[in-house]
């Protein structure tokens, strides 16, 4: 096999993965137009939205167009991992300010017996995905390389458009080269093999997904 000019030591790896995920994401988000970008497949998606039209009680933004977010929850599949901080001696106080949730819902998870009801995730449209997944990668860069000064939903500046949506993640690669700490693009998890199509038509109802990021 032709392993000239392949990194094989981990930080290449990473790399030459994130470089794949933004190619074939730039191939299949070519030609997206608005219509598709903003379609709502059902009543409720979560989107982007102006400032006063937000349907969400934590919708975020740096400017007039923002994200919807919901309440903040605790997924079932972290139940294990409440159960494990309580058991190791920490206060419920201090698992609820972790989780951003009440201390009555902590409560709840640790006296929850039986398998775990199963989330409720919302449906979302391609312009929220995206944004999402800009947002969650903007604020990782901050956090991780940056200055750690700013707060990561407001380094994001949300648009309606998708022309200018895709265009900034392009802007955004092609800046990667000369910063570690550029906004990434989109991956490949983004996939529109079975496009969204204009209100009305047939398609596969997808529930929220996003990178193994907890982006609180």
């Amino acid at each position: 096999m032709e392993t000239e000019g392949v990194r094989t030591d981990r930080l290449g790896l990473l790399l030459d993965q994130f470089d794949r995920a933004r190619e074939m994401a730039q191939v299949r988000l070519t030609g997206l137009g608005d219509e598709e970008y903003l379609w709502e497949q059902v009543p409720g998606c979560w989107s982007i939205r102006r400032r006063g039209e937000a349907t969400t009680p934590r919708a975020f933004g740096l400017g007039e167009w923002v994200l919807d977010q919901g309440e903040p929850q605790i997924p079932a599949n972290e139940y294990a991992e409440v159960a494990r901080q309580a058991a190791g001696g920490m206060k419920v106080a201090k698992i609820a300010d972790d989780w951003s949730v009440s201390v009555e819902r902590v409560e709840q998870i640790l006296g929850h017996t039986g398998p775990p009801e199963p989330d409720e995730a919302p449906v979302t449209t391609i312009a929220w995905r995206l944004g999402h997944l800009h947002f969650c990668f903007a604020g990782q860069c901050e956090w991780t390389f940056g200055e750690r000064r700013q707060e990561p939903k407001l380094l994001v500046d949300f648009t309606p458009s998708a022309a200018a949506s895709c265009a900034a993640r392009s802007r955004s690669a092609a800046a990667r080269s000369g910063s570690r700490c550029a906004a990434p693009t989109a991956p490949a998890s983004v996939s529109r093999a079975g496009r969204a199509a204009p209100a009305g038509s047939p398609a596969d109802v997808a529930s929220a997904t996003g990178p193994a990021i907890r982006c609180r």
